[in-house]
């Protein structure tokens, strides 16, 4: 099977369940974005998934982006889902559109300097580690309401909503919670900043139903798009620490 005929069918199933979890809630499914994470894919699986209707599309690390992206169609829009490292920073604001990864007050001042410089405007998610993972990046959701108005005021950041990663279980109604939590967060953010905050980026291929159940806008679908990755090293647990899977 090719790309195209893997990717056409796995998005066909993928669609018919998000359809069935906002029926379940009264939701429209339009409401629902899918961020086809491609980490470790080569850019044939990109060209494939853009011809499939898919637009928008989730890298982990700078490095890997920076040798795909020039290969890939242009039609692509590309999001910095995984942890960001003040060093990367110049590179990640010239290559993605949004970065959902923004964990603490130094990277987002980073941002704000290399986007000045770049005359720029960046769109960012806050990424919160809901359940104090100690393996995991985050803001805490004391310290991210602690900080909301200085991040608020940096001039070329878009804050746009939240990001979590939930700690991983063969039971997607385990994470409900947390991604219950995030809700109740995003909430909170609109309260103290006065402005409606568009996305919650929560949920991958094991739990995007339950996800979006709970009011995920972006849901970051690796494997059950792509099929399992050949370089992958699998254990029980997946990408626990990943952004996307």
């Amino acid at each position: 099977m090719d790309w195209a005929e893997r990717i056409g069918a796995n998005l066909a199933e993928v669609e018919r369940r998000i359809r069935a979890a906002c029926d379940r809630v009264g939701r429209d499914p339009a409401e629902v974005m899918i961020v086809a994470v491609t980490k470790t894919h080569p850019p044939a699986a990109v060209e494939a998934a853009v011809a499939c209707g898919l637009r928008v599309f989730g890298e982990n690390r700078v490095q890997e982006a920076r040798a795909k992206i020039p290969l890939c169609p242009g039609s692509a829009r590309w999001h910095l889902i995984g942890h960001l490292q003040t060093n990367k920073v110049r590179e990640a604001v010239g290559l993605f559109e949004m970065i959902q990864s923004v964990d603490s007050l130094k990277v987002a001042l980073e941002i704000q300097r290399r986007a000045e410089q770049a005359g720029r405007r960046m769109p960012v998610l806050l990424e919160v580690n809901v359940a104090g993972e100690s393996s995991k990046f985050g803001y805490a959701p004391d310290r991210l309401l602690e900080e909301l108005g200085a991040l608020n005021g940096l001039s070329r950041l878009e804050i746009q909503g939240l990001m979590t990663v939930p700690p991983w279980s063969p039971d997607p109604e385990r994470v409900r919670p947390y991604f219950r939590r995030l809700r109740e967060l995003k909430l909170a953010c609109e309260e103290r900043l006065g402005v409606p905050l568009p996305h919650l980026s929560m949920g991958m291929s094991g739990d995007f139903e339950v996800a979006v159940e709970e009011g995920a806008t972006m849901v970051r679908l690796g494997t059950v798009l792509f099929g399992p990755r050949a370089s992958a090293v699998r254990s029980g647990a997946g990408d626990g620490a990943e952004a996307g899977d």
